[in-house]
């Protein structure tokens, strides 16, 4: 058994269960993220770890980024070991592992979560796992090199439906679209994860991870890349990993992830997505171009600083932004 900050390594066989353990949500920091890159990598240089399963403990897999935490704070201080710029090489670090992954779903992966569950090559899920690419939501550009990714995985009609809307997606849904391989209990979900990693295991070494680096060339690269189309968004700190995590899912005893909202922190009150915005901070008019785009970045960066909410929520052109990437990354421009 092995640590790496909050993320502790247990070998099972040839299979290694790389746990990340901040319950009850696993909100992550690029301490965290950093933490996973440094497991990822140690695993890659181990002869007996031949495939991982990456799993979390708590009610779910993973939240995203917390921006009212003094952690997600941190993402915005430029030069800081704790950025959103750090934050993100980590992350294009976990594309660039070798061994195959599989991931252990249990419950929520909402965000810069979701981008996590699709590092892994492989996901198991549960009746309480949810997934939902919230961004659009909350006014910024999907993190994590989601917009690239998920298409990859689930098809160009499928995610531009997750990312356009930011709807939540069940267990069952999952598994029809694609981005669930396979379903079971949730007290056997950590088994039948280990199990499909065994039988990955099992396989020639080598011959795998070829094979694997044969299916995903390129992607490490295309996620690193994903920063730049995006770079500057919110005022210098990367909207690529910046998800918009701004709620707390409220996930029920039967495992629902419930009303995805968000939690305006200047009048401590619960806001959910499908209410009218009521309130919307109206600047003072830009005098020129370079003024309206140093307003409209400086407040993005408000509204994840938790000020000025409800300005972006919404914002049309932040949805025509992914809606290029997309068609873009599909050949259709």
């Amino acid at each position: 058994m092995r640590q790496f900050g909050d993320v502790q390594l247990e070998q099972h066989g040839h299979v290694a269960v790389v746990e990340m353990q901040r319950p009850p949500y696993t909100f992550f920091d690029a301490a965290l993220v950093g933490a996973l890159a440094d497991a990822l990598d140690f695993l890659d240089e181990l002869d007996e770890c031949r495939a991982v399963v990456l799993a979390a403990q708590g009610r779910a897999f993973s939240a995203g980024a917390d921006f009212q935490a003094e952690s997600g704070q941190a993402l915005f201080e430029t030069g800081s070991e704790r950025s959103a710029g750090d934050l993100y090489r980590h992350a294009v670090r976990l594309y660039r592992n070798r061994k195959p992954v599989v991931a252990a779903i249990q419950g929520a992966a909402v965000g810069g979560g979701l981008g996590l569950a699709l590092v892994a090559d492989f996901r198991v899920v549960c009746e309480h796992s949810r997934f939902a690419a919230n961004f659009v939501q909350l006014g910024v550009h999907a993190g994590f090199g989601i917009s690239h990714v998920l298409p990859r995985i689930v098809g160009l009609q499928h995610a531009s439906l997750m990312l356009y809307t930011g709807r939540r997606v069940g267990p069952e849904e999952a598994l029809r679209m694609g981005l669930a391989d396979v379903m079971c209990s949730a007290e056997q979900l950590r088994e039948r994860a280990i199990a499909l990693a065994q039988e990955i295991a099992s396989a020639a070494p080598l011959a795998v991870e070829s094979t694997r680096a044969t299916l995903r060339q390129g992607l490490a690269d295309a996620v690193g890349r994903d920063a730049e189309v995006v770079a500057g968004d919110l005022g210098g700190a990367h909207p690529a990993v910046l998800d918009g995590r701004l709620e707390l899912p409220e996930i029920t005893v039967e495992g629902d992830l419930g009303a995805v909202g968000h939690r305006d922190v200047r009048q401590g009150e619960a806001v959910g997505h499908q209410g009218p915005v009521d309130r919307l901070a109206r600047p003072e008019p830009p005098t020129q171009v370079g003024d309206r785009d140093r307003q409209r970045r400086g407040r993005g960066l408000r509204l994840l600083r938790g000020h000025d909410l409800h300005a972006l929520q919404r914002r049309p052109h932040r949805l025509l932004r992914a809606r290029r990437g997309l068609r873009r990354r599909a050949g259709l421009h």
